[in-house]
């Protein structure tokens, strides 16, 4: 019986302690986290300003689908996911396996280098590929003495070449960051299975398509909604390449939620409602990626 005691007394000393532990930082991730999340919310449901505030219900939302700068910033991130994180993801899946391989020389270098990009401040890489894509820049100037062009091209005044620095820039950025997962990935395969594949015949394009890619499935998911995530809340790359231009052909939702409340008249509510529209639809995508990728 005393035992018996003792062994609940111990129990609860040792519950009083975590909790100790954990309700601090607990307390931090509700006020700091979930509490500006619920006054968001709450406050998408409102329009006015300050003491002015008053409910609204869904207006904010409806006006939504009337507000043609919305559906163009949703078209730009959808664009930018399309066509830059299959890219990213593939060329860092690719780069990871060919850094595996342990009879590659200067491995360690080819590593740092490529991950080099992350450790780059996000402003600072943003204005060296807006200076390079300039009129006068670099890559106009390079290829001019290559004979490739016969006059500059205006990159960052054209739509379409616009997207296309903007891709450029995140895959230079992020590429190293998923290869290192994919990198971490490949190194807990034992290599005794490459071994029986290359015994059985199987050439490197067998073992990458038939081995690497099922067994990496899983983190291969995990960087696909890592990925979808970022490129959803994109603003850095295009307030600081192309300021949303040209004519807000490369704006972004997150940049358009900063002009909202910081350029514009300040409409908070009106970007609280957009800011929840970009938290479902990462959470939809994320759901159908799970879906697709998950084969549990």
């Amino acid at each position: 019986m005393a035992k018996t005691l003792n062994n609940l007394k111990l129990k609860s000393r040792q519950s009083i302690i975590g909790w100790a532990f954990v309700i601090p930082a607990a307390l931090l991730i509700f006020i700091f986290y979930f509490y500006p999340i619920g006054r968001a919310l709450f406050l998408s449901f409102q329009t006015g300003i300050g003491a002015n505030m008053q409910f609204a219900g869904l207006a904010n939302y409806r006006r939504l689908l009337s507000d043609n700068l919305f559906k163009t910033s949703l078209t730009n991130v959808l664009t930018f996911l399309a066509l830059q994180v299959p890219i990213m993801l593939t060329l860092a899946l690719a780069l990871a396996y060919l850094l595996n391989d342990k009879t590659l020389k200067f491995r360690g270098f080819f590593r740092t280098a490529l991950f080099l990009p992350c450790a780059t401040s996000l402003v600072s890489y943003s204005l060296i590929f807006r200076s390079m894509f300039a009129l006068d820049g670099f890559v106009n100037a390079l290829l001019t003495n290559l004979n490739l062009i016969t006059s500059p091209i205006n990159w960052l005044a054209n739509p379409w070449t616009a997207k296309l620095v903007i891709v450029l820039a995140l895959t230079w950025r992020w590429t190293g960051y998923n290869m290192i997962f994919y990198l971490a990935a490949l190194q807990n395969i034992d290599a005794s299975i490459f071994e029986a594949a290359v015994i059985d015949g199987a050439g490197a394009a067998a073992r990458f398509f038939r081995i690497v890619v099922p067994m990496l499935r899983p983190i291969i998911l995990l960087t696909a909604i890592v990925s979808t995530n970022g490129t959803l809340q994109l603003f850095d790359e295009t307030f600081n390449i192309t300021n949303g231009g040209p004519a807000n052909a490369t704006i972004s939702i997150s940049q358009y939620i900063y002009r909202l409340s910081f350029q514009y008249s300040p409409r908070f509510s009106y970007a609280a409602a957009i800011s929840f529209v970009v938290f479902i639809l990462v959470a939809f995508l994320a759901m159908i990626q799970m879906r697709v990728g998950d084969q549990r």
